[in-house]
């Protein structure tokens, strides 16, 4: 089978798999699998119920990665998600007891939850893959997908979090209600108990040659041309006071080769760059106060955007 021909088998049986325990999911899976082999990080918003936890562990089990969930709270330390040095008695000597972030994926559960200083030290290990502890550095296991769930609706408790850190999501997926048929089937499978485990479909070895497999799907200069014409608009329009960066595009980028990749193309097509568009540069774009209050939003930008660039032929 060729390379394309892999992406295209992989992303079926992948949902195929997740299914097994989380049904209408097919959308958030794929774009998952899209930032996994694009080496980026996403994050999932939506209220309490919706499985956004349960389909990120299902999604980490299906790939046969190692998976570690993190309880983000007010009271939660750095070292409690990196680790710390201790000094063990019977060794008689200072060792590091790494945290839970050292896993491939993690799932930094209710991250506007934790303080400012706490979410700080997701920062480099978002950016760099590797964390800081007592001044020596150590990377992290390899792929590193870091999995972030926020609730929009909560204001007691909650923290914002910094621009510098939401840039760091490649992607944030809205994760709402199910649609009829899909949480009619969700009842009657937990009503006769239908919902089965989760099987290993791939091992970490697998996971590191699909992504550069991914890498190697090809953009045109046209199609750079066009993501660069999307994002200079979100920078210039009066109406925004940030618009998306330099990270925004390259991830961008990134992102619709993995795409690409899944749909089982050697090439990117600019339907890939507007499918992507809206969940990689929503987030990362702030419109002016004035602009907000009439109820103006990124996403109507985005929108507006798209509709009125040229696509290239």
């Amino acid at each position: 089978m060729n390379k394309e021909g892999r992406g295209r088998e992989f992303i079926e049986r992948l949902k195929e798999e997740v299914s097994n325990a989380a049904v209408g999911m097919d959308e958030v899976v794929e774009l998952l699998a899209v930032t996994m082999l694009s080496g980026g990080h996403v994050a999932l918003e939506g209220i309490p119920g919706v499985a956004k936890t349960t389909v990120a562990n299902a999604f980490a089990s299906a790939i046969g990665l190692s998976f570690s969930r993190i309880q983000l709270t007010p009271d939660l330390m750095p070292a409690d998600i990196i680790g710390s040095v201790f000094y063990d008695q019977k060794e008689m000597k200072f060792r590091v007891r790494k945290g839970p972030i050292f896993a491939n994926i993690i799932l930094a559960d209710e991250i506007n939850r934790a303080t400012p200083k706490t979410q700080s030290a997701l920062l480099e290990a978002m950016q760099e893959q590797q964390v800081t502890i007592e001044g020596t550095t150590y990377p992290l296991p390899k792929p590193f997908l870091a999995i972030a769930t926020m609730n929009p609706v909560e204001t007691e408790g909650v923290y914002n979090l910094p621009e510098a850190q939401l840039d760091r999501f490649m992607i944030k997926i809205q994760v709402g209600y199910l649609d009829r048929n899909n949480e009619l089937l969700l009842l009657r499978k937990k009503e006769s108990s239908e919902f089965n485990t989760v099987e290993k479909m791939m091992n970490c070895n697998d996971v590191l040659s699909l992504m550069k497999n991914a890498q190697k799907v090809k953009a045109s200069k046209v199609i750079i041309d066009y993501i660069y014409e999307i994002l200079s608009r979100t920078r210039n329009d009066e109406r925004v006071l940030l618009g998306a960066s330099p990270r925004a595009a390259e991830q961008l980028l990134f992102g619709s080769k993995s795409l690409a990749f899944l749909r089982g193309r050697a090439y990117v097509i600019p339907d890939d760059i507007k499918e992507l568009a809206s969940c990689a540069l929503c987030h990362r774009i702030i419109i002016k106060t004035e602009h907000e209050i009439d109820g103006f939003k990124s996403v109507a930008l985005v929108k507006e955007i798209l509709d009125d660039v040229e696509v290239p032929k």
